[in-house]
């Protein structure tokens, strides 16, 4: 009896019509068994019916503090220091300054205007490197607190982008970005 079996199966199995019943066959048992099992209430809408209207999750008017109505903040110096747009500008021109030079002597130009923490990143870097030669622009000064400014300075080979600091209202350069045009 099971050498019977076994030459059917062996027989079914073997050509592409008998594979293609036996999946419908198990398609088949699969709906079958999951419609006596379920409560006949479709869970997904049925074709020709719209779309449910979207349901609104938060009251339009509310502020989202995605656009403050607030003013930007205005950075804040100490009377008879510079103004961050002016120590930016110093620091990218002492930043194109760099031919002929020892890295020492490019690194002690930057030193006034910069942070300890940038001008020791800063101790052994090959002023060669520097991607820029001249300025042409004035820094363009966006505010992101009273104590933190970012600064974009258009350079002869594209933008140097200076982030500015001033916990006490000297303000310093504290890193730098480099875009090329």
């Amino acid at each position: 009896m099971s050498g019977v079996i076994a030459r059917a199966l062996n027989a079914v199995f073997r050509s592409r019509w008998g594979v293609a019943l036996v999946l419908a066959v198990i398609v088949l048992a699969v709906v079958g068994v999951g419609r006596l099992f379920s409560d006949g209430k479709s869970g997904s809408p049925t074709v020709g019916l719209g779309s449910p209207a979207p349901a609104i999750s938060i009251n339009p008017s509310d502020d989202d503090s995605v656009v403050s109505s607030e003013p930007p903040p205005t950075p804040k110096t100490v009377p008879g220091r510079a103004q961050p747009d002016a120590v930016a500008y110093a620091f990218a021109s002492a930043w194109v300054s760099h031919t002929g030079v020892t890295s020492k002597k490019w690194v002690d130009r930057l030193l006034p205007n910069a942070t300890t923490d940038l001008a020791e990143e800063l101790r052994g870097v090959d002023p060669a490197g520097v991607p820029a030669s001249r300025v042409i622009g004035r820094p363009v000064v966006d505010a992101v607190n009273d104590s933190m400014v970012n600064a974009v300075i258009t350079m002869d080979s594209g933008k140097l982008s200076l982030r500015l600091v001033a916990p006490d209202g000297h303000w310093l350069v504290d890193g730098i970005d480099w875009e090329a045009a």
